[in-house]
């Protein structure tokens, strides 16, 4: 066995309804393909309808599982009630959610507008508050037990990161909701936790972090105590243990899964200080170039 094979066994998420956020590619398509394999039915929400339906009808062919694609743009309370509903008519409950979208660039934060700035903390701090507001109301009010919010964290949500200081700071602020609502809920029956994963590169986001040459110019697995970066199928193999019964004593904690990197340097982006001034404006211009394409 290694630590790319597959954890749990085959049922393990029997019967379970989970919804996703930002499940149509990258970390949150693998979670997605896995917890169908151990028999969930899933729900993707994410504002490309077009890249969440192939991903459905792809994980669909290969799980032979149940995939649900919702277009939802999480910063808008009402779409988030909405896609609640969606799922509550396709599949009767819901029994987990998964605050995994996120948004992310780096920059100096002089260099930011007010509105970069507000995108990332909207994405990231609103939309996930938005999620779990909607989805513990309904579990409330409805007194369905035995449910669990999982959420998508990083470890500069408690250290904090130059560079990239809008999601340290939205981060911060999910990471400060989970802890205080695993206290406040668990008596409706609610779980609250979060994963706090270091370095999990995925093509879209990394090719829009690090463009270029400069991936292997801050090669962060040369951070990593392990020297390597993640593999996708550990984080899901974590997620599907915190979203699972088995995990039923697990409440308010937020899991670390980075190899060691950040006992190593706090702030996964402080080695950026090594860029110089007029280097700032090429990157700009190259993150744009694969943002438009």
């Amino acid at each position: 066995m290694g630590y790319t094979d597959k954890m749990l066994r085959d049922d393990a998420l029997q019967n379970k309804v989970i919804v996703i956020t930002g499940g149509g590619s990258g970390l949150g398509k693998a979670m997605t393909k896995y917890f169908m394999e151990l028999g969930a039915k899933v729900a993707i929400t994410s504002r490309n309808l077009e890249k969440l339906q192939n991903t459905a009808k792809e994980l669909e062919e290969e799980t032979n599982g149940n995939c649900l694609a919702i277009q939802c743009d999480v910063r808008n309370y009402n779409e988030v009630e909405n896609m609640l509903q969606a799922t509550l008519a396709e599949y009767g409950k819901v029994d987990i959610l998964l605050n995994n979208a996120a948004g992310n660039f780096i920059s100096p934060t002089e260099r930011l507008s007010a509105n970069a700035f507000d995108t990332i903390i909207d994405i990231v701090l609103k939309g996930s508050k938005n999620c779990t507001l909607a989805f513990g109301k309904h579990w409330i009010d409805t007194k369905q037990k035995n449910t669990n919010i999982l959420n998508i964290v990083t470890t500069y949500a408690w250290t904090g990161s130059a560079y990239v200081v809008p999601s340290a700071t939205a981060k911060a602020g999910v990471l400060a909701m989970t802890r205080s609502l695993a206290v406040e809920w668990a008596k409706y029956g609610i779980r609250t936790n979060a994963i706090a994963p270091g370095p999990f590169p995925t093509k879209g986001a990394w090719d829009r972090l690090l463009p270029g040459d400069l991936k292997d110019k801050f090669d962060l697995a040369k951070k990593v105590p392990l020297k390597r970066v993640g593999d996708h199928q550990e984080l899901a193999n974590l997620a599907a243990y915190m979203v699972s019964d088995f995990s039923a004593y697990v409440n308010g904690e937020v899991i670390t899964l980075d190899g060691g990197e950040w006992l190593k340097g706090a702030g996964q982006f402080n080695l950026l200080e090594a860029i110089p001034e007029e280097m700032w404006g090429m990157l700009e211009a190259m993150i744009k170039t694969k943002k438009n394409k």
